[in-house]
């Protein structure tokens, strides 16, 4: 299961708002991310920063994290937010100090990431009590749109993981092709 990346070279196809928000919307991350206006915080996976400018709107500054730098020459054409700061690094191995963000949050890419070297290095930069909000395609979709259904995890999955990782489950929910996790860092 997991590990799949999307082809940068169909970027366009990750900011079709109308497609885009039927999985999650603005108000629904905004509401599970819970920034206040001054909260640093990074998106993992951040692509062509769809969801990165949702959040931004409402946080101090969004570091947007994505393994694939033709996601951030993209990004950088459409035009980043003042806030947005743009970071090529895999979730394993993130260039940020100990507790250094207040949260972080993941639209889509949780099964491109999902080890526990990752989730281990999430509890290492996200300070204790920080907010980490994850919306992923389920494994129990049927694979309407999306990565192929073999390589999702399911919402028990990801609550598996991340209190493996010491995090405390605050909220989940599945949906028909997408769940919704908010969990707290040790």
């Amino acid at each position: 299961m997991g590990f799949h990346t999307f082809d940068a070279a169909n970027a366009e196809n990750l900011d079709d708002a109308a497609a885009r928000y039927r999985y999650v919307s603005a108000e629904e991350l905004g509401w599970a991310v819970g920034a206040d206006g001054t909260d640093v915080l990074a998106d993992l996976g951040s692509g062509t920063g769809f969801y990165t400018d949702d959040v931004a709107a409402t946080a101090g500054t969004v570091y947007g994290v994505d393994v694939q730098a033709e996601m951030h020459e993209y990004y950088r054409g459409k035009g980043t937010p003042e806030n947005v700061e743009l970071v090529t690094a895999e979730v394993a191995d993130l260039p940020f100090d100990e507790g250094e963000l207040d949260g972080a949050f993941s639209t889509m890419t949780f099964h491109e990431f999902a080890a526990e070297d990752a989730i281990d290095e999430v509890a290492r930069v996200v300070e204790t009590g920080g907010r980490v909000a994850v919306a992923d395609w389920s494994a129990t979709g049927d694979g309407e749109a999306g990565p192929p259904v073999s390589e999702r995890f399911g919402l028990d999955d990801a609550k598996r993981q991340f209190r493996a990782g010491g995090f405390d489950v605050e909220f989940g929910a599945s949906r028909s092709e997408t769940f919704l996790l908010v969990v707290r860092a040790p």
